[in-house]
This record gives C-alpha cells, sequence and structure tokens, in this order.
C-alpha cells in the first residue's frame, strides 16, 4: 500500500482548557510528518460539551488544577467510550495534566480527588516541590532509545499493574522524583510530563505513533517512508543529558 493512499485521524481534546508550554506544537507535528510522507490526515477539535467520536490518535495537554477539573468531568462522560477505542488499539498521547487524568485519579493537596478515566494503572498525588527542568531519558521500545523534553509539574505519579514506564530518567525527576520513571505505556496509551513541545524535539516516537495509529486502521505494520531528520535530530541530541 502506497503512503499517498494512506489516511490517519486525530483528535485534540480540550484544547481550550489543556494547552500549556507549547503542546499545540505536539499536534502540528504529527500533523506535518504524515502530510510530507502524503499520508492523508483528518483532525478534530473536542471542546467541552462534544460527542468523542472514533479516532486513531487521541492528544490531549497540560493545564493548571481548575482547567484539569473541567476536563476531568468532560473526560468522565466518555470514559468507556475512550476505553473501548483503547482496547481497539487506538492511540493516545497524554501531557502532564492530562496524562494525569489518564490515571485512575489526581489528588491535589487541598481539593477533592479528580477522577481520572483508568485508561492505564497509575495515579497521581500532589506534591510538596515542583520539578522544572531539562529531562532525558532512556526507552526500551525505541532506536534512537533516547526522549527529551521540559518538566514542570509537582504531581507525583506512580504506576502498578501492567502499566510500565514509558523511559528511565537519566537527567531529571520524572514521574515522583524518586523510583527513575518517566511516563507511562500500556497498549496504546502513552503519558509523559515532558514539555516544551515534546515530539517536534523526539521524532522518532512521534513516527513510532503514527506507525501504531496506521497499524489500528489497516490492520497491519506499514513502514513509514524515510524523512530528512537532521535538523531534528540535531535539535534532540543537543539536548540530551542537557544540565537540569
Amino acid at each position: 500500500m502506497e503512503n499517498r493512499e494512506l489516511k490517519i485521524s486525530i483528535a485534540h481534546l480540550y484544547p481550550e482548557l489543556l494547552n500549556l508550554y507549547g503542546d499545540i506544537g505536539n499536534i502540528i507535528t504529527l500533523k506535518k510528518r504524515c502530510e510530507w510522507r502524503g499520508i492523508e490526515v483528518e483532525f478534530e477539535e473536542i471542546h467541552s460539551g462534544d460527542t468523542i467520536k472514533e479516532h486513531d490518535i487521541y492528544f490531549i495537554g497540560g493545564g493548571q488544577d481548575k482547567q484539569q477539573e473541567e476536563v476531568a468531568d468532560e473526560l468522565f462522560k466518555n470514559k468507556w467510550f475512550l476505553h473501548k477505542e483503547r482496547d481497539c488499539g487506538a492511540v493516545f498521547l497524554g501531557i502532564c495534566g492530562g496524562y494525569q487524568l489518564f490515571g485512575h485519579y489526581y489528588q491535589p493537596h487541598d481539593k477533592e480527588k479528580l477522577k481520572g478515566i483508568s485508561l492505564m494503572d497509575a495515579y497521581t498525588i500532589a506534591g510538596d516541590t515542583r520539578f522544572i527542568g531539562n529531562v532525558t531519558a532512556k526507552t526500551d521500545f525505541l532506536t534512537p532509545d533516547t526522549l527529551v523534553g521540559f518538566e514542570n509539574h509537582s504531581g507525583l505519579t506512580y504506576l502498578q499493574g501492567e502499566t510500565k514506564p514509558l523511559a528511565k530518567v537519566t537527567t531529571g525527576n520524572g514521574n515522583n522524583g524518586q523510583d527513575k520513571t518517566e511516563g507511562a505505556r500500556y497498549k496504546n496509551v502513552f503519558g509523559t510530563y515532558l514539555h516544551g513541545s515534546f515530539l517536534p524535539k523526539n521524532p522518532h516516537f512521534t513516527d513510532y505513533l503514527i506507525e501504531l495509529a496506521l497499524e489500528k486502521r489497516y490492520g497491519e505494520k506499514i513502514p513509514l517512508k524515510l524523512l530528512d531528520d537532521k535538523l531534528e535530530m540535531t535539535t534532540h541530541n543537543s539536548l540530551i543529558n542537557k544540565p537540569y
């Protein structure tokens, strides 16, 4: 199947509420890396009150506690549909606050617990220290195996059961500053604390998500046409183990 015949659909969940630290750059990167290969992209923004329809990729960004409260209610209304999508192989990427809501709950310091939608077996509690700075982490499923980004969070996330870390931290704090994990992955659901923005700095991970989305849609692994990523990987490499 030629790439020019391919198509994927992308949903951006609640961009008016969760879109800090350049998170929109992740959507731009997904679109462009598809379009440069001749892959057609169908795109939809999902806003409060909207019915979520079937897509191949669902993206949600980060935000402050107040915005998370609004989004938590919206996501919970669609919990079982999103579980069905996960189990059908749809790809999910959550950044920071969105990542926290993919777990069972987020417990702020002085407010009621925010219910997550349990797409992965994880939970988050508010910590006393804010983690701000550069992060480098190593994966066990990507080539090259490094991920880079910028964290800015005080939530402490803990993984359980079959949910595994996205990567292991070599620079920075990651999920909780204790166990050296960063982010999480379960089936095709991925979460991370890396902002600034995440996918432009990690084109190899972007392509991995696109490959999973194509496999979900077409039921087979479809190799991607190679792109000239010299500039992107120069940027990526310049950030590896950059001082926190």
